[in-house]
């Protein structure tokens, strides 16, 4: 992921956020992730879009440390970061009402954040 474009980077991010809404449709509650296999697949499917957008981020952030704060703070993007940091070495502790709460609550904001920066490049 290192070599592509910021352009590239924020392209992988909208289409990945794009993803997650398509599998997140009908789950009301964390539970419904955890109801049967399916479910257990899309949460999974969920998880490693976040994961690699968090990935983009980091990538992202490392380039250029003043693009990511030109819409939102250094603190927004961290904590995305990190997210994607406990994904990677604490998946187990992951737990589905977190997935839910984040699909729910956090996909609009991020999407927004991601057309203003592709604006800017």
């Amino acid at each position: 992921m290192n070599k592509l474009t910021t352009l590239e980077l924020l392209h992988f991010i909208l289409e990945s956020i794009s993803l997650i809404k398509r599998r997140f449709d009908g789950i009301k509650d964390g539970d419904d992730f955890l109801s049967n296999d399916f479910q257990l697949m899309k949460m999974e499917a969920i998880l490693m879009r976040l994961q690699a957008s968090g990935e983009a981020l980091k990538n992202l952030e490392k380039r250029n440390s003043d693009f990511l704060v030109q819409v939102a703070p250094k603190e927004y993007w961290s904590e995305l970061i990190r997210f994607r940091d406990l994904l990677s070495h604490h998946y187990t502790d992951i737990q589905a009402d977190i997935v839910f709460d984040i699909c729910e609550n956090e996909l609009d904001t991020l999407e927004e954040k991601i057309l203003q920066l592709k604006e800017l490049v």
